[in-house]
Formats: structure tokens, sequence, C-alpha cells
């Protein structure tokens, strides 16, 4: 990739999780009654056909990753584990009340946080309950997030009883220097033991996740990580671009310099030589930072032409309804977003008072649900089509013009009725993306709130 392509699009941007972003949601028009009422629509319009997804967000952390941009509370108090999996059977309670018919649950993801901070006994109580109230769909997905330091034999063992088949492991490098920068120390031996594991135990789907623009990090560090992760061989990889962003997590990512940070044409190097590697040990490229062997069911679906992208990240699977639990969690039912409480005392509040605990969210307009369509398309197929049913939208025109650039910079073609990207084009995919991001368009931010593209 050349430096002036790198210097002319490393610009701040969203990476799309979702359409409309987070700071664009118009929450003064929203209220907990619409979120009530779009959720019931969606959810009676494709539970019995497809079912829905849950994400369940566990907060707690024994120690702060500084990497990290999720909501955590760090904490050895483990005593907190019984209250919350109460709190979240409750509000998942809440929810089954509102929804009437019995949930068919497609997709399950724990995420954190740790989820594996809580004992195997709490895990298990809390899968129980929400099974308990719902019937599993076919070739359903259960999956976890597993701390290699504290992931035991018992933990995937549980799950696996109670029908996970997929765990991702946190890896990010295997540099002694860099992992002190992070503050996530984890000898190789902690993952090759847990992914060890994981596949004795039956396991369909293993992954780790990577990340390269880490403070200190150089070439060498990132293709030692790929080598030592390919002598593992999980079925499937995130390779992340590290997000530098002090100015929203605070002293979190203080404990280095600016300087120590990989940047622009440097950092750039690191994913491309890292993802050639990558291609050589056999994975494929799957959307926008995620690799795959060719029998894993991710690869399988974008083939397909069926990943899907939400708040979860890409998955292999759509559902029309994603129902967040837990502090934090965010919620999808296709024309509205909802998000929990981020303060735990402020969730169990609202719990204690038999409200669904959501704090803000955005009930999507006719033009949203375009865009958004146009972005979901890009991010997971590379390409989007006008000529879809209900896909074209009054400032076409505007976008098709912005593109025309990027187009003669190699990164895309401009068909008669569709956009392509190119391969070229593909580590641009967020820059193209926000050239149909009509919110941004009409209301940039006066500071800085997204991570860089590059």
């Amino acid at each position: 990739m050349s430096c002036s392509l790198i210097q002319k699009y490393n610009v701040a941007g969203p990476r799309y999780t979702s359409y409309p972003t987070v700071p664009y949601w118009d929450e003064s028009s929203f209220s907990l009654q619409q979120w009530k009422h779009t959720l019931k629509r969606s959810f009676d319009e494709s539970n019995q056909s497809e079912g829905i997804s849950l994400y369940i967000h566990l907060p707690f952390c024994e120690s702060l990753c500084t990497f990290c941009g999720c909501h955590k509370k760090v904490t050895k108090r483990h005593e907190m584990e019984q209250p919350y999996i109460q709190a979240v059977l409750k509000e998942w309670d809440l929810y089954c009340r509102l929804l009437q018919d019995k949930p068919k649950i497609k997709e399950i993801h724990l995420g954190g946080g740790t989820p594996t901070f809580f004992s195997v006994e709490h895990l298990q109580q809390l899968i129980q309950g929400i099974l308990a109230k719902a019937d599993i769909a076919e070739g359903h997905e259960f999956s976890f997030e597993g701390h290699p330091n504290n992931t035991t034999k018992a933990h995937l063992q549980a799950l696996y009883d109670l029908g996970f088949r997929r765990v991702s492991y946190g890896v990010q490098d295997y540099n002694d220097t860099v992992q002190q920068a992070i503050h996530r120390i984890q000898p190789f031996e902690h993952v090759a033991n847990v992914t060890k594991w994981a596949r004795e135990i039956g396991y369909s789907s293993i992954s780790h996740d990577l990340v390269f623009g880490l403070p200190f990090q150089n070439l060498t560090d990132v293709l030692k990580t790929i080598d030592l992760t390919n002598s593992l061989m999980p079925d499937r990889l995130a390779f992340y671009s590290y997000a530098h962003v002090p100015w929203i997590k605070g002293n979190g990512q203080r404990g280095f310099k600016d300087h120590d940070v990989p940047k622009d044409e440097v950092k750039r190097t690191l994913y491309e030589v890292g993802k050639k590697q990558l291609l050589a040990h056999g994975y494929h490229e799957i959307g926008m930072d995620h690799f795959a062997l060719a029998k894993d069911g991710m690869y399988q679906s974008f083939q397909a032409g069926t990943l899907h992208r939400n708040f979860m990240g890409y998955t292999s699977s759509k559902t029309q309804v994603m129902i967040g639990l837990g502090v934090s969690s965010i919620s999808d039912s296709w024309y509205s977003f909802a998000q929990n409480e981020k303060d735990i005392a402020a969730y169990y509040a609202c719990l204690e008072r038999d409200e669904i605990p959501v704090v803000k969210g955005h009930v999507l307009s006719a033009e949203d649900l375009k865009i958004r369509r146009h972005i979901l398309n890009l991010m997971c197929t590379f390409q989007t089509s006008w000529a879809e049913p209900f896909m074209d939208f009054a400032e076409r025109a505007q976008v098709v013009e912005q593109l025309i650039e990027m187009q003669q910079d190699g990164l895309l073609a401009i068909e008669t009725d569709r956009i392509v990207i190119t391969e070229s084009g593909k580590p641009f995919v967020r820059n193209i993306c926000m050239a149909f991001d009509l919110h941004l368009k009409r209301r940039k931010p006066e500071t800085q709130i997204f991570s860089m593209t590059i």
C-alpha cells in the first residue's frame, strides 16, 4: 500500500458495528416505550423464522488491560458474581414477559470484561436460567470469550455441555515488552493449554484475537506472534488495529508515550506483512480484520454471502433481533438500538423497580435503514447495489460523487447499479463506508471521537 494513500485516508472514522454510530444516536426522540414497541414488532416478525441473538456482558476483570476499549469493572471481589448473575436473569425475565411468545435462541455470546472471571457454577446458573425460558434454534451458535490465564478445563467442559461450540481467546502479542506495556501478561503456554483443552473437549471453532499497532510492537513481534499462533492453528483469527484513544480511555492508555505507538505507514506495514503471513498459512481474509480457515463456518458464511455484522462484530448468521443483557450492553431490533445503564448501581436500581435498564437509544428513520443496509453490504461482502429493492436514497448522487476520487485511487469500481471494493480498497473499507454516512457528513465532530482508520 502506498504511503501517499495511507497519508490521504488515515483519518478518524467509525468501525461501523452499527449505523448510525453511537455518537449520532438521536436520544431526544427516543424512549423506553419506543424501544419496547420496535423490539416487539421485530420479534414477532422474525422469532419463528430465524430466532434471536443474545449478547451477555460480564464486566468484571481482575486487572486492567490498557489496550481494551470495552466497558469493564476491575475488581478481585468474586462475591460480586452472584448478585450480577441474579440481575441479568431478572433482566431476561423482564424481556420474556414483554415478548410473551417463547424466544427461540439462535446465538448467545458471552463477552466482557472477562467472562471466565465467573466461576463454573455461576456460568452454569446463568445459561441454565436463560435457556429455561427459551427454545434453541436449529443451527444455533453459542460462543464465549475466554481469558487464557483463568479459563479452566472445567469452564470449557461446563459451557460445552450447555451447547457452546465456539471460544475466542485474547492473545494480542507474545512479546514481553508489549505485554508489559498493555498490562496483559500471558505466556504462550497458557494459550496453548486452553486451545488444546477446547479441541480435546470438542469445540468446533477456536478463535485467537491478535492486535497490531500496540506500543513498542515491531514487525518481528507481529511475525513471531503469527507463527506461534499458526503452530496452534485456530480455526479463525481476528487481526485488529489497536485503537489509541487516550482522550477517551484516560489514564489506562497513558502507561506509555504517544511516540511508543506505531503510526501511519509503519503501523500499516505491520498489518500488510502480517496479513501476507496469515494467507501463507492457509487463512482466508473475511470482511474487515478477520481471517478463517476454509473449514470454519465464518469463511463458509462469507462465501455464501450470509456474513453479518453487529455490536458483537462479525457473525456467521443473521438475526433481526439482538438483545443485550447486562450493564452497558447494546440491543438491536433492526428498527432501533438501545443501550443499558453503564453504572452497575444504576443498572441494579432499574431492575429492582422492574424496569428494563435501558438508558439511551435511537430509532432508525427510513433513510437510516437504507444506509445501514449499504454499510452492512460493504463491510460484509465488499460491495453494495442500488438495484436491490428499497436501496435508493435522495443523496445517492452526492455519495457517488465522493466515491469517484476513491475510484481514481483504485479503491473501488463504480458500476451502473453497484459499488465494488477492489482488493487494494479492502484496507480502506471504513473510509468507503464513511462516504455513505449521512449523519457524519451533516454533523462533523468538533473533536476527535473515533480511532484512526489505518
